[in-house]
């Protein structure tokens, strides 16, 4: 446009005489030279030295920058950081709905990204963590937990329980066929142990022999009767032996302290330690696998979680409320004990930029306007100059 404007105050310039019109053409060519000129001049001052010459008051943006760093972070901080204003700003928005829209749609790759990155992670940490230190942790939580509590009370209430919904008798029925199959196994001990405790003559007379055989003949009877008999005098007394049993792991104290006792035995007890460092070991190695594997059911489990998940926050207005508030309270209070540190970042990021990295950085996101600042400059010179010009025709 400067080409132009010039060529034409150069043309005009020849044919002045011949019309008062190109007088106005004229003067519109050259307020338009100067107009474009001096935006030119004022645009380009912010960011460089107009032709590399160090003119005072120019280069303001390379040669300001630390200021207009901590303009623009003290800006952010005053307008955007206050505790007040982002109260107000997210006690319109909804992030519990936005969040369950999103994780509700069918967002097939996204969904997939959000599964396979959360295995992934899960994956990852479960394989940075020591697994010597992680299951010596997780088995002292344990231990404190269960140390705290009372397992007593709770077994005699379990066995009251199983006592009263008939739960116990397949307990029972598998314990008489277990013994049962353990004096099979064992009767050969059984019949050493009673010719051992049978006088000589016994043994001399052969019925040591008879004895024994009499002896396990009547067991085998004994606890066949037992399991087909529901009614057999034996299992009441079993049935009785338990429910005692349950009653004095509620209410007897001797009882409750033997129980702790024990329990407090296991827990110091090497082989536990050691084989819960095993279970542990296993269970992280199976999580790791599954979380690695496209094909295994935790990436499923995931998705159906996240669908799950997004359907509450969708429906659940309560739970909406909550969440946002959680949200808001977070944001709040992030602004309030961080928005120093947050304005210290935006900050020394800033002036960490050399000159030529901001005034390109700036220049690039308003590089367009500034060409339709120096276009409208020359424009508007070139009217203006009209209007001078016209003026003058009538002073």
């Amino acid at each position: 446009m400067l080409l132009v404007m010039a060529a034409l105050f150069v043309a005009t310039k020849q044919v002045l005489d011949q019309h008062p019109a190109w007088g106005y053409v004229h003067a519109f060519a050259e307020a338009a030279m100067v107009g474009g000129l001096a935006d030119w001049f004022a645009v380009t001052a912010l960011f460089r030295h107009p032709l590399g010459i160090p003119i005072p008051h120019t280069a303001i943006i390379p040669e300001n920058k630390d200021r207009i760093a901590d303009t623009m972070a003290q800006f952010l901080r005053e307008n955007f950081l206050i505790p007040t204003v982002v109260a107000r700003r997210m006690q319109t928005m909804n992030i519990a709905s936005a969040a369950g829209d999103f994780l509700v749609a069918p967002q097939g790759d996204t969904r997939s990204r959000i599964t396979g990155g959360a295995a992934e992670l899960i994956a990852e940490v479960l394989e940075s963590l020591d697994p010597a230190r992680l299951g010596t942790q997780v088995r002292s939580g344990l231990k404190v937990q269960l140390a705290k509590l009372e397992v007593a009370p709770l077994l005699g209430r379990m066995l009251a329980s199983a006592i009263a919904d008939k739960k116990h008798l397949p307990l029972m029925d598998g314990l008489i066929r277990w013994t049962g199959l353990t004096l099979e196994d064992n009767e050969e001990t059984v019949r050493d142990i009673i010719k051992n405790r049978a006088n000589a003559v016994l043994r001399w007379t052969g019925l040591d022999e008879r004895i024994s055989s009499s002896v396990l003949d009547g067991l085998y009877r004994l606890l066949a009767e037992v399991l087909v008999d529901p009614e057999h005098p034996l299992r009441h007394k079993m049935e009785e032996g338990l429910e005692t049993l349950a009653r004095d792991l509620q209410h007897d104290p001797a009882t409750r302290e033997r129980v702790e006792i024990l329990k407090r035995d296991m827990l110091e007890n090497p082989a536990i330690a050691e084989w819960w460092m095993g279970v542990w070991e296993r269970i992280r190695q199976s999580l790791i696998r599954r979380a690695r594997d496209p094909e295994s059911s935790l990436g499923g489990e995931l998705r159906l979680s996240l669908a799950e998940l997004g359907e509450a926050l969708k429906a659940d207005v309560r739970l909406q409320n909550q969440v946002n508030r959680f949200a808001r309270r977070t944001a709040v209070g992030v602004s309030s004990r961080y928005g120093d540190q947050i304005v210290q970042l935006v900050s020394e990021t800033v002036k960490r930029w050399d000159a030529r990295t901001i005034t390109d950085r700036v220049e690039g996101a308003v590089g367009r306007d500034l060409q339709f600042i120096r276009i409208n400059g020359t424009l508007v010179g070139g009217l203006v100059g009209m209007t001078i010009h016209f003026a003058d025709g009538w002073l």
